[in-house]
């Protein structure tokens, strides 16, 4: 085990001591301070850096598959809101999509180095065409998984932000009952703030059980779930 740090007089550093601090600079905003101090000193950020994840957010769901099972070998997957590419890093791996043979489909506005194994879609999914998009690079065939990331910007007002990406599930949502086959997954974050009910009610007369989860690498000040619906019936129930 690596020893505990020593410090003068005490014999060890208390752990507020231990922490990187950032100084606030000239240009820099405290709440982008605040920020880069909580990357700086997130075990998740250091972790995702060491073992090659993009994004700390890989551990969400790789942790969701963990507990819940959500792929296996051979399936497709479709991620919306995939930059920077760290959940489709996940989903080629847990179904050992390649670059031969990609079954992972990735879309974003924002631009996304390839990731091998995935085809990633440069495009905003909320236009009118995205979705055919997505189901072209599908190749005709149905999704075993629908994930999304999505979020819109914050404005620090929690009931706003709630019902922005509510929005946006919604959609997302919408599509997955399109592509997905039968007995598929949907996985979608959201916000706590108890406004989902007629989303709730719509994914449980899809799909066969309806959940929210809260992974261990979501941050726990975090209000981020999230919604898990897997068992899709097979036709659409509006």
């Amino acid at each position: 085990m690596p020893s505990k740090p020593t410090g003068k007089g005490s014999g060890r550093r208390g752990t507020r001591d231990l922490k990187t601090q950032v100084k606030t600079a000239r240009k820099r905003s405290m709440s982008s301070t605040l920020w880069l101090q909580r990357q700086l000193n997130d075990p998740y950020v250091a972790r995702a850096r060491a073992e090659g994840w993009r994004a700390r957010s890989a551990y969400k769901l790789l942790e969701l598959d963990e507990r819940h099972t959500l792929f296996k070998p051979g399936m497709r997957v479709v991620d919306l809101g995939a930059a920077p590419g760290g959940w489709c890093q996940v989903a080629v791996k847990a179904v050992r999509s390649t670059p031969e043979n990609p079954t992972v489909v990735g879309i974003d506005y924002l631009e996304m180095d390839p990731v091998p194994g995935a085809l990633l879609l440069q495009k905003d999914f909320t236009d009118d065409d995205a979705p055919q998009a997505l189901i072209d690079l599908l190749g005709g065939h149905k999704a075993d998984v629908v994930l999304s990331d999505m979020a819109a910007p914050t404005t620090g007002h929690r009931p706003t932000d709630h019902l922005r990406i509510i929005a946006l599930v919604e959609i997302a949502a919408d599509f997955a009952l399109d592509v997905l086959a039968p007995g598929g997954t949907f996985v979608a974050k959201v916000f706590q703030g108890g406004t989902e009910h007629e989303l709730l009610a719509m994914l449980k007369r899809n799909f066969a059980s309806t959940f929210h989860a809260k992974p261990p690498a979501s941050r726990a000040e975090s209000a981020e779930t999230y919604l898990v619906a897997r068992g899709f019936r097979g036709e659409r129930q509006d």
